[in-house]
């Protein structure tokens, strides 16, 4: 049977969209993912503003983006997120939405391989542009904005200034912070018309 929203009834709906009110405010819309990454662009800024070759600052940027998992369960630690929303049948789909830009990966290699001065704004693209499903996921507009803003100013970042590609990383890591911000204002908002 083929499901759409206008074959769902008022009561899956409803319970549809309690779950994804559940993911939001018990994993807080993401937040410790968005300032784990923020806190990495801001590495790949440094890197990119050094005075190294541009195929090495490509592999570290590729390198340093290790760091986000561990960074994103300390995050969670502080801000005490869940990762996993047991019962909730929407769990996994965050997940999957995660996997996805993983599809993108072999245009980072050709960027690797083959234009190395253009893999900072192709990493750009892929993680602001990964965000828009998120916008669904935990209802919030933020996710989709950002879903747009960080591509769209990349790309004309490099454009305006492409003699300073190193802006691109602090533009995407500023972007993240300000999302950060306003993703927490999100979660405070929800937490207070829940109670």
């Amino acid at each position: 049977m083929k499901t759409t929203a206008s074959t769902l009834n008022a009561h899956q709906l409803e319970l549809l969209d309690e779950w994804r009110t559940e993911l939001s405010i018990r994993c807080k819309n993401g937040i410790n993912f968005i300032f784990a990454a923020a806190l990495i662009w801001a590495g790949i800024a440094f890197i990119w503003n050094s005075e190294i070759s541009i195929s090495h600052q490509s592999i570290l940027t590729f390198s340093i983006s290790g760091l986000m998992l561990p960074l994103a369960w300390v995050f969670g630690k502080i801000m005490k997120t869940a990762w996993n929303v047991e019962g909730n049948p929407l769990n996994k789909v965050g997940m999957i939405f995660n996997l996805v830009q993983l599809f993108y990966f072999p245009f980072l290699f050709i960027l690797l391989g083959n234009k190395p001065e253009y893999f900072a704004l192709g990493y750009a693209i892929i993680t602001g542009a990964h965000f828009f499903p998120y916008a669904w996921y935990y209802k919030t507009n933020w996710f989709g904005a950002f879903a747009g803003l960080i591509p769209f100013g990349s790309w004309m970042l490099s454009i305006y200034f492409p003699e300073m590609i190193g802006l691109i990383p602090a533009f995407v890591s500023g972007c993240l912070g300000i999302l950060g911000l306003g993703l927490m204002r999100d979660y405070k908002l929800k937490v207070a018309k829940v109670q």
